[in-house]
């Protein structure tokens, strides 16, 4: 997915803002999975609910104000319970500014780990 920096987006030095980064990754393993079919508002409404266990992001060089990123997730894991993703962020250059990996646990509405939807498995498992 193609996303511009926006002022609000960067620090004062028109570098975007570190934590940025981090929406900008959830933007993207969203969209993955609605191009798979995955509604994150209908696995919510039937009790699935995602959450950020782990995150590990290596920045390798910086985004500036108006620039036009692509961003790209994958899965590179998934168990009965938790799935992670990978996301490379490059510039309109081709420069790769960030490598990501985000585990999200799948839990219900009490905060308890359960299993991942059979869905989930079938459209992003291998």
């Amino acid at each position: 997915m193609k996303i511009r920096v926006y002022y609000e987006d960067t620090d004062c030095g028109n570098v975007v803002y570190y934590a940025n980064y981090l929406k900008y990754m959830e933007r993207s393993r969203t969209e993955l999975m609605r191009e798979h079919g995955i509604h994150l508002a209908d696995l919510h409404r039937e009790g699935y609910l995602f959450a950020v266990v782990h995150a590990d992001i290596r920045y390798r060089a910086s985004a500036r104000y108006d620039d036009v990123l692509t961003v790209e997730s994958e899965v590179s894991e998934m168990t009965s319970v938790s799935i992670v993703f990978r996301t490379t962020i490059h510039n309109e250059h081709g420069t790769l500014l960030v490598v990501g990996d985000v585990k999200l646990a799948c839990i219900n509405s009490k905060g308890r780990a359960c299993r991942l939807p059979a869905m989930i498995k079938a459209h992003l498992g291998s």
